[in-house]
């Protein structure tokens, strides 16, 4: 998304352990939200260790009331995801923070809400086949930008944040920081 909208960037992966971190969160009782924002600066201050100049670290997490949801590991996890999903309205956590030099210079949370239409198991089956393994790569088993559209019937929210990267907000923090020109 960032070179489609003309940002030079280079994607880099982090070394933190998501699985270990969410655990303790999940542990304390962090809330969906805080969750998603305190691993996506984990991430960029792993990255700004060694790298000068901004880093951007994001995170995006599933949650249904207070349940959060990691990407499915197998496609039965999938359709367990997508049966709890159907007829309920759930929303998108996406966080983002800019490191500088390790220290965090911007943040922001984009919460769109999602309502899935309920679905039946046949609709299920028939859409996991169509997707296949491409429903592992994402915390909802879905992609709002192919098949996945067909399992809602509203949706609240800034469209780029429900694919991961609220990159409007972005854009206008980079402006500011003269990266992009005004």
């Amino acid at each position: 998304m960032l070179a489609a909208a003309g940002v030079d960037a280079a994607a880099m992966p982090s070394r933190v352990d998501e699985d270990v971190a969410k655990a303790g969160m999940r542990e304390q009782g962090v809330s969906v939200a805080a969750q998603a924002m305190a691993l996506a600066e984990l991430k960029a201050k792993d990255i700004s260790k060694a790298h000068s100049g901004l880093v951007i670290g994001g995170d995006q997490m599933l949650g249904l009331g207070d349940r959060a949801f990691d990407k499915p590991k197998s496609v039965e996890e999938a359709r367990g995801h997508l049966e709890a999903l159907s007829g309920q309205s759930h929303r998108l956590e996406t966080a983002l923070v800019v490191c500088e030099h390790e220290e965090v210079v911007w943040r922001h949370l984009s919460r769109p809400k999602l309502t899935m239409r309920p679905l039946s198991s046949s609709f299920i089956d028939r859409y996991l086949d169509e997707v296949g393994d491409r429903v592992l790569s994402t915390v909802g088993g879905y992609q709002l930008e192919s098949l996945g559209v067909q399992l809602f019937s509203e949706i609240e929210g800034d469209y780029f944040s429900i694919l991961g990267l609220p990159l409007l907000p972005l854009l206008e923090f980079l402006r500011q920081r003269g990266v992009l020109e005004q």
